[in-house]
């Protein structure tokens, strides 16, 4: 199964980042493609939403179970859609002089093997949006001390 990972060293705090990435009721407001969420269910621990998410005149449904351990761990679980298989792992792990070291990773297959070769070439572009896309909305709820975000991919 194809995948990517990247780890991020950021000025916020792992707790910070965790709640960031964990309210998926929001992502509509800031990442790309994402037209609409519903979350079904939310406990501390774990999370079923619905993502919808559009390029130009095509959108897709993806139903996720989001586990959440706080603030060090969110594991997302594909659960149905278009594809075969779409998981990935947020990991936050506070640093000793502040900030926190991200760690994202994420495996997918599509259904369509010709498919998954075309569009794989464009989905590390299309995450690496993504990854910067939190981090940007973290400047602005946060504050904007993003200067000293370092990428570790």
């Amino acid at each position: 199964m194809p995948g990517i990972q990247e780890t991020r060293i950021l000025p916020w705090s792992a707790a910070q980042m965790f709640d960031l990435v964990a309210d998926v009721a929001r992502y509509g407001e800031f990442l790309p493609w994402v037209i609409a969420t519903r979350v079904r269910s939310d406990s501390d621990e774990a999370m079923i939403a619905d993502m919808l998410v559009g390029f130009s005149a095509v959108r897709e449904k993806f139903t996720s179970r989001v586990v959440k351990q706080r603030p060090e761990r969110i594991e997302v679980i594909y659960v149905d859609g278009p594809m075969r298989d779409l998981d990935n792992v947020w990991q936050f792990r506070d640093l000793p002089k502040g900030g926190c070291e991200v760690s994202f990773s994420v495996r997918f297959t599509f259904r369509n093997a010709l498919f998954e070769k075309l569009a794989g070439q464009y989905f590390d572009r299309a995450f690496r949006k993504m990854v910067n896309a939190f981090e940007e909305r973290a400047a602005a709820l946060y504050g904007n001390s993003s200067s000293s975000a370092i990428s570790a991919a």
